[in-house]
């Protein structure tokens, strides 16, 4: 049964979700939703010339960024490691909560820098606890990666600082739902909590 995102009414159906959308906030909704709802804010002459344009600049930069990540001596992109890749984007959509603290401090997912960082998992519109998920086969380390976060079993690496859980006085918990979890292989679905706590004392 899928859920407003805007304003938390349930529906019986998708198309009536959509319809809803459109019709109650179409002037809110993000890029993804505007597609899901099939508003196409720039369907005129000028556009569609530039569009080709567009593409080829946006290939030339990802092309760019590739072969930097891939040839630079930092060894593909540092520590964040975003796991297994997603499939079937767009196949589904569910949410669920994250909280994480380091040290006693509460990362806020409300920020900028964690909003719509991936199509396939995502934080959006500004809140920072309910995260979506739109495509099947979304591990956690998937997840916490596009975030910028590399977490396994026993570590997190959080602002560049890695934490392994008992060193240093060290202490790593990856619960979803208050059960511990392997990052790497538990895929998120429908109303997981999940929570990441690194304390050192």
């Amino acid at each position: 049964m899928p859920e407003c995102n805007y304003c938390d009414e349930s529906f019986e159906s998708e198309s009536a979700y959509l319809d809803h959308l459109e019709g109650q906030h179409l002037g809110e909704l993000g890029p993804i939703d505007r597609r899901r709802v099939g508003v196409d804010e720039g369907d005129d002459e000028e556009t569609r010339a530039t569009g080709p344009i567009l593409l080829g600049g946006i290939l030339v930069v990802t092309v760019a960024i590739v072969g930097f990540v891939l040839f630079s001596p930092s060894g593909g992109g540092g520590d964040v490691t975003p796991g297994q890749e997603p499939t079937d984007l767009g196949a589904v959509h569910y949410h669920g909560t994250m909280e994480m603290v380091v040290n006693g401090q509460q990362v806020d997912f409300g920020r900028q820098r964690y909003q719509m960082q991936s199509n396939a998992f995502h934080f959006e519109g500004g809140r920072g606890t309910r995260w979506h998920v739109h495509a099947r086969g979304v591990t956690l380390q998937y997840a916490l990666g596009t975030l910028g976060f590399n977490a396994t079993e026993s570590s997190v690496t959080y602002q560049g600082t890695t934490y392994r859980d008992g060193s240093a006085n060290t202490t790593v918990r990856i619960t979803v739902n208050g059960e511990p979890v392997t990052p790497r292989s538990y895929g998120l679905r429908s109303g997981d909590q999940v929570r990441v706590v690194v304390e050192r004392s």
